[in-house]
């Protein structure tokens, strides 16, 4: 679409400034951009502040393996070899860089692969070498450390992701490509939280300095035209360019431009189009010059599946135990609140189509199926889900249930029975199912979950469509250390629910 198409744009005064939409992508500022120079310098002091903590923590866990563990002069040896080796192994394998820097996983991906396969050298090691490194310092400093390094990547994380929220720590950038193109990576970035670019403003085929473009009601300033990317780069002082799409001029103007922007120190991002697709499954391949890349097929089942179902089991028995008394107090508690038995079981869809009975606390009135139809009016759920945000039918107890998520206890045995997993996709209603499109059916390739990306990212309050995006990038993209992640969120998203009633 060439700009002169786009009814959208107008040269009319901005009236971007201290908008919602663009002030979360660091917009609505003059400051921002007379920051952006220190800006660009940010990472190298990012990573300096992690390598501070990742070598105090090195340092301490050996100090506990000396102090501790009964060392001799061999493992004493081999702890130094440790403390010096550890932080090295980190920037080896990457855990510093820029691009993993508060966002995903991969960061304590990179983390955790660095330790683990550094200490399988030292326990190899410790089976040639008698009294090396016995098992109890081994375990202490392997299992302190690596805590540590987690704890400590988190923590900063939660920094890091604070800072953002007000502006600071953000890459300087400018998005280039057709309008609409433009538009979706903006309203990506918006909704991430903690989203590591600072949009300037957007650079479009045919576009002048001085009109706008609209975003959902917002407006966002208009650099140049892609003729003039590197201009703007120059004068915005902006560290990166994201390319939403394609250009004109295809492959050879993305290219030269890259060849353009080296000197000025700006990275270059491509937006993929492959929307549900993440990092993990995408590898490249070069062939003669010519970078392919490789998108691995999903698998749903095989041996991850298999370490999956195992710690479903483990984790959920343990939470049944942990959480009895918790469980006991409940059942008294709705059973003498409303009449009516204590649990309350649900037909929902499962793996494959098949339906089961998934357990929850009753937390509405005996008879609140039958009365579902007066309510049809008061819907305030998205697309197929019906949701009411003040429900008549649920009862005293039910409100406060429903708030932290207490109803739900009960599908750890749905877990349990192989039913249900404990991270998974929403598990939907059979009148919902029915009015899937086919696409969102793939939804149902894996077990339901009692918990996942829905859950804490807002919950009732997701529009349907991020609903099913959500759901379909986690069937597409899980891994057990994801599924560890959405556990933790989980359980903050519990003790400070949003979008739950």
């Amino acid at each position: 679409m060439s700009l002169g198409a786009e009814q959208n744009i107008s040269r009319s005064i901005p009236s971007w400034r201290g908008s919602g939409l663009l002030r979360a992508l660091g917009l609505g500022s003059s400051a921002q951009i007379a920051r952006s120079a220190r800006a660009q310098a940010w990472p190298k002091r990012y990573a300096l502040y992690l390598r501070v903590a990742d070598t105090s923590i090195v340092f301490a866990s050996v100090a506990a393996g000396l102090l501790f563990g009964g060392a001799g002069p061999h493992t004493a040896v081999a702890l130094v070899l440790i403390a010096g080796v550890w932080p090295v192994a980190l920037g080896i394998y990457g855990s510093r860089e820029a691009s993993v820097f508060g966002i995903g996983a991969e960061e304590y991906r990179r983390v955790v692969a660095a330790s683990v396969q550094l200490f399988a050298v030292m326990a190899i090691t410790a089976l040639l070498v008698s009294d090396w490194l016995p098992a109890r310092v081994f375990a202490l400093v392997f299992g302190s450390g690596l805590l540590g390094l987690l704890t400590s990547r988190w923590s900063i994380r939660r920094w890091l992701t604070a800072q953002r929220q007000n502006g600071l720590y953000l890459t300087p950038a400018v998005v280039v490509g057709e309008p609409e193109d433009v538009r979706y990576v903006i309203r990506r970035i918006s909704a991430s939280n903690g989203a590591p670019y600072n949009v300037l403003g957007a650079v479009l085929p045919g576009g002048r300095r001085g009109q706008t473009l609209a975003v959902d009601g917002n407006r966002l300033p208009v650099l140049s035209s892609i003729d003039d990317v590197v201009r703007t780069v120059v004068l915005k002082k902006a560290a990166a360019v994201i390319i939403a799409g394609p250009v004109p001029g295809g492959n050879q103007y993305v290219r030269e431009l890259g060849w353009n922007l080296e000197p000025y120190d700006a990275e270059l991002v491509l937006a993929s189009t492959l929307t549900n697709v993440a990092g993990p499954r995408i590898h490249w391949r070069p062939v003669q010059g010519l970078p392919l890349m490789e998108v691995d097929l999903p698998h749903y089942s095989g041996a991850k599946h298999v370490v999956k179902r195992g710690m479903d089991v483990l984790l959920g028995a343990l939470a049944l135990v942990v959480l009895a008394p918790i469980l006991v107090a409940l059942v008294l508690v709705v059973h003498f609140d409303s009449p009516g038995p204590v649990l309350f079981l649900q037909e929902r869809i499962g793996k494959d189509g098949k339906p089961f009975k998934m357990l929850k606390f009753r937390s509405m009135v005996q008879d609140a199926e039958s009365r579902l139809g007066q309510l049809a009016q008061a819907n305030q759920g998205a697309g197929v889900l019906f949701k009411v945000k003040d429900d008549p039918r649920i009862t005293r107890c039910g409100r406060w249930m429903r708030h932290f998520s207490l109803d739900e206890l009960p599908q750890f045995v749905n877990v349990l029975k192989g039913e249900m997993s404990l991270v998974g996709p929403r598990p939907p209603l059979a009148r919902e199912v029915g009015e899937y499109e086919h696409f969102t059916h793939r939804r149902m390739l894996i077990k339901p979950g009692i918990t996942g990306l829905w859950q804490v990212s807002g919950r009732s309050d997701l529009d349907w469509d991020d609903a099913v995006r959500l759901d379909l990038y986690y069937v597409e993209n899980w891994s057990l250390l994801g599924d560890l992640m959405i556990l933790w969120r989980t359980f903050r998203a519990v003790v400070a629910p949003v979008g739950a009633y």
